[in-house]
């Protein structure tokens, strides 16, 4: 009988195991938020934005725009690049070497951030010989656009018609930190751009240049026409510029990839380089 009753007790704490690990199972299962292992994106902290921060994510890339099959196209052009305080202490020796003659260097974020390597990532090219500028990363939910207007002229955007300096730029595209039109209407959208447009001219006398990618400004400005007196520079990472926005017949810039050479971004000026220090200069 003992035999017996020991075996009972055995199976009855197999079961009582085997329900408790199915319940524990169950209540991790429910615990554990679905979106997790779904995609474990992380919202990243403000002021790490950077320059076509969201164009592989939303626009893919087309196809690869480094290679040499390539070359035909780029004829005429300029090479150039962009880059933030992700790339540090930036190698400009080695990108002038390898044919890079201009750089867009990111200033400013809203109206609290700047960039701590801007020095040696905006002097260094000007120091070898190339052309250099300056760009700003927009924040519509935080703060006004004239207002980020100033704080970028005043931390590293301004402009001089040495030749050298190009007008600064207005990097306008998807938010990083939540919805993608900065909660903005398209109307409200166009509203803060313009306002920041119409403020660094009046700082600067320059209109400055608009960074941006056609399907994000088809859906935070309803692909709005009225800002054509702008230089574009247009973000696709493709064989071809493709369709630009609306108001442009032609870009004065592309940023054709995020996988060139020494930084990622490398981009293009439509024109040579004589052409591109009398854009700088005027």
């Amino acid at each position: 009988m003992e035999s017996v009753r020991s075996s009972i007790l055995l199976t009855r704490g197999r079961a009582r195991l085997t329900v408790t690990g199915v319940l524990t199972g169950l209540l991790l299962t429910l615990s554990v938020p679905a979106a997790v292992p779904d995609s474990g994106a992380v919202t990243p902290e403000r002021g790490s934005a950077y320059m076509g921060m969201g164009v592989l994510a939303h626009d893919g890339s087309a196809a690869d725009a480094t290679d040499d099959s390539l070359s035909d196209s780029r004829t005429g052009q300029t090479e150039g690049v962009d880059v933030s305080s992700h790339q540090r202490d930036v190698a400009w020796s080695t990108l002038y070497g390898s044919g890079v003659r201009w750089a867009y260097t990111k200033a400013t974020e809203g109206t609290s951030y700047r960039n701590a390597y801007f020095t040696q990532q905006y002097n260094g090219p000007y120091q070898l010989g190339m052309v250099r500028g300056a760009y700003h990363f927009a924040t519509p939910d935080s703060t006004g656009g004239a207002a980020q207007a100033d704080y970028f002229v005043a931390h590293g955007g301004g402009w001089s018609g040495d030749g050298r300096t190009l007008p600064g730029v207005l990097d306008i595209e998807w938010n990083p930190y939540g919805p993608a039109c900065y909660g903005k209407s398209k109307s409200q959208m166009v509203g803060w751009i313009r306002d920041f447009l119409n403020r660094y001219k009046a700082r600067t006398g320059r209109a400055a240049v608009i960074y941006t990618a056609t399907s994000w400004w088809t859906q935070c400005t309803g692909n709005y026409g009225g800002f054509g007196a702008n230089p574009l520079w247009v973000a696709r990472y493709a064989s071809t510029v493709g369709k630009l926005p609306a108001g442009w017949s032609s870009y004065t810039m592309w940023q054709y990839t995020s996988t060139g050479k020494t930084v990622g971004d490398h981009d293009r000026f439509n024109g040579n380089l004589d052409q591109l220090r009398d854009f700088a200069s005027s």
